[in-house]
């Protein structure tokens, strides 16, 4: 019989293309799978049910619970009492103060008997580690970002911490998305640093040639997305450059816009003077994102210092852009100078508080702008994929299944 692994995630599956990727591989590699996760956002009922009518995987979804935010609320209260007293909240009342749908989503995971729980963000490792503990099975856990360096507000850290202090060193199985942010993990709680899996895609997403840069006279296209547009997300200084680079560059910003920051962001264009070349677009399915951004010039990765963890992590951007054959324009945070390296005439790192070198970090690009574009392709094809990667992924399941039962 098979070994069976539940992979459990607080979000929707379509949110998460990483618990998709891990899916497929293990499906592949013969293991039988089963996805937990919620229905937090109902925008994306339509791309989950289109995800789920082709998974060879089941998926189990948690209810919705409107009960859930009272549980939460009621949670809170009770960490911050024993905060304010000197003590400390126990790993189920500092997973249900973190917030999202947690009882659901533990309810969900132990109806599913298997052999290894992995957990994803805060409340999937909270949800996996009782499962397993509950059917006596192995736990994993992987960290897409260096969630204890996530919050500003010290209580709400310390609460996260609470939580990975009770799980992690449980876990037999344990990758990260960055190797700073393995680093870090391993730092805080004297472990093992997980094994790296970088948030890549597969082979068969990548365009069947690299798009052709525009001809003399027409603007680059540059292109962000994210689910949500944001105003912390490096945006503002990359408009700035914008209106001072010499090339005629285009931006194309693709996310959900439910608190109007794209607006905000367009309106800042308009002053600057460049406000008829900045466009919004709508959210699309994650599947489509690397044919979607084959057809631009430069792909945006902008993370800011708003907390420790966007200095530390890599995300799917990058990624993305490359396999589409796409340079990055990186923010200068201690991640992406460290992937910089590897990436050469591919990647432009960029200080988020000088608009100018900004300005003539985009001329270099467009100076050379085949030559960019041919190595982003190359990498993306020889290094960056989930071809390459999801051998680091299997590798750690199968050493954990290998090394036997987790510490209890």
């Amino acid at each position: 019989m098979a070994r069976s692994v539940c992979i459990v995630s607080p979000g929707n599956p379509a949110a998460n293309p990483r618990i998709l990727k891990e899916a497929d591989a293990l499906h592949e590699a013969g293991y039988a799978v089963t996805v937990v996760v919620s229905d937090y956002s109902t925008g994306l009922r339509g791309f989950d049910a289109e995800i789920a009518s082709r998974a060879p995987w089941k998926i189990v979804r948690a209810r919705r619970s409107r009960a859930e935010r009272y549980v939460s609320a009621a949670a809170r209260l009770v960490a911050r009492l024993a905060d304010g007293l000197g003590g400390e909240s126990s790993p189920a009342i500092a997973a249900r103060a973190y917030g999202g749908p947690i009882g659901p989503l533990q309810q969900a995971a132990a109806s599913v008997p298997a052999d290894l729980y992995i957990g994803h963000y805060i409340g999937g490792l909270h949800a996996a580690g009782s499962a397993a503990r509950q059917h006596q099975a192995l736990l994993g856990f992987d960290a897409e970002d260096f969630h204890s360096g996530e919050e500003r507000d010290d209580w709400r850290t310390g609460i996260v911490r609470v939580v990975e202090l009770e799980w992690l060193p449980r876990c037999r199985h344990f990758t990260a998305a960055a190797p700073l942010i393995g680093k870090a993990y391993a730092e805080r709680y004297d472990l093992a640093q997980p094994a790296t899996v970088l948030n890549v895609f597969p082979l068969r997403m990548a365009p069947a040639q690299v798009v052709a840069p525009p001809r003399a006279g027409v603007p680059l296209r540059a292109y962000w997305f994210s689910q949500t547009i944001g105003l912390d997300r490096g945006l503002q200084p990359f408009l700035q450059g914008m209106a001072k680079a010499n090339a005629q560059i285009e931006l194309e910003l693709r996310g959900d816009d439910r608190w109007g920051h794209g607006s905000t962001l367009l309106a800042m264009a308009r002053d600057l003077g460049i406000g008829d070349r900045v466009r919004l677009l709508p959210m699309a399915a994650p599947e489509e994102m690397v044919r979607l951004a084959a057809a631009y010039d430069l792909g945006l990765s902008l993370e800011t210092d708003v907390s420790e963890n966007r200095q530390l992590c890599l995300t799917n951007k990058i990624f993305t852009y490359l396999l589409a054959g796409v340079p990055v324009v990186m923010s200068d945070t201690p991640a992406q100078r460290q992937l910089a390296t590897d990436l050469g005439e591919a990647a432009a790192l960029v200080p988020l508080s000088d608009p100018p070198v900004i300005a003539a970090a985009i001329d270099r690009l467009a100076a050379r702008l085949d030559a960019a574009k041919a190595h982003a392709a190359r990498l993306g094809h020889q290094r960056y994929n989930w071809d390459v990667e999801k051998k680091a992924l299997l590798a750690s399941v199968d050493r954990a299944f290998a090394e036997g039962s987790c510490r209890r």
